[in-house]
């Protein structure tokens, strides 16, 4: 325990020393070989994929009960609503499937993107409900209900596709939206002063109570996710409110502004990891 206790505070020190020791800002790329590097000390028997298995590649014991429930996973009801939901046509003779590339099949690895024409972050969500927009019908609730059942479904067709999400080269503002969801990520906020990074950087493979703090590298493979605690579906963004409700911070509500940005963030972090959505959490 003491040791893996050395290790981490070695690890973060290093991680820091590298991260604040340059006069001018790293770039996104830099900023993502550094926190990888980051892991890599701290967590030197995980290859980069299994950062995609979240919490479970440093828990042992509970990847063993997550493989088990995998067997039967409790999101199969919502898989088939979704698909349901996807397949069934609008009232004007639409449906999804015509508001996507290859019919919105084995695509959820291009979201988050920037939108070079809107000049803003296009999340797989947003892009649900401005397709209905698009088709006179209104939007869906972001978070919970129908739109779990949606993203589980186009999640599923994308398993084992890797995030590809990218900063254009050619869009300050792009960039301008990442350096936001960066920011997000390591302010501290709330009564009790966390940031994102606290927990997931600082403290990641650390106790806090019962549970293991996850690393924050792979945040976005595995969603929308079925809660145990919750017995329900719950998208990214709802996560971000929970996180944001418990460390006693205003909760920016979900598809806002802000939480796309740490959505941006995090999965250009994530970039080259496989997706296994939709999946089971605590």
């Amino acid at each position: 325990m003491i040791s893996c206790r050395l290790n981490a505070a070695i690890a973060a020190m290093v991680f820091c020393l590298i991260f604040f020791s340059a006069s001018t800002p790293a770039s996104p790329t830099e900023d993502r070989q550094q926190i990888r590097a980051f892991y890599q000390q701290l967590f030197p028997q995980l290859t980069l994929d299994d950062y995609a298995q979240g919490v479970y590649a440093i828990d042992p014991d509970a990847k063993a009960s997550w493989l088990a429930i995998e067997e039967f996973p409790p999101y199969e009801l919502a898989l088939e609503k979704g698909e349901a939901l996807f397949k069934r046509p609008f009232a004007n003779g639409s449906g999804y499937a015509d508001c996507f590339a290859n019919k919105g099949i084995s695509i959820a690895q291009n979201y988050p993107y920037w939108d070079k024409q809107k000049q803003q972050i296009v999340t797989l969500a947003s892009a649900l409900n401005e397709c209905r927009k698009n088709n006179q019908l209104s939007p869906l609730t972001y978070g919970k209900g129908e739109i779990n059942y949606l993203l589980a479904y186009m999640a599923f067709t994308s398993r084992g596709q890797r995030i590809n999400t990218r900063i254009p080269d050619d869009s300050p503002a792009a960039l301008a939206a990442y350096q936001q969801g960066k920011a997000y990520f390591y302010q501290r906020r709330g009564q009790l002063n966390f940031s994102c990074a606290s927990c997931h950087l600082d403290n990641a493979g650390k106790y806090i109570r019962s549970e293991i703090l996850s690393p924050a590298l792979g945040h976005t493979t595995h969603w929308p996710a079925y809660r145990l605690n919750t017995g329900e579906m719950g998208t990214l963004h709802r996560r971000f409110m929970v996180c944001n409700k418990l460390i006693r911070a205003p909760v920016d509500p979900a598809q806002s502004t802000a939480l796309r940005q740490l959505e941006y963030y995090l999965s250009f972090m994530d970039f080259g990891l496989p997706l296994n959505g939709p999946s089971t959490r605590k």
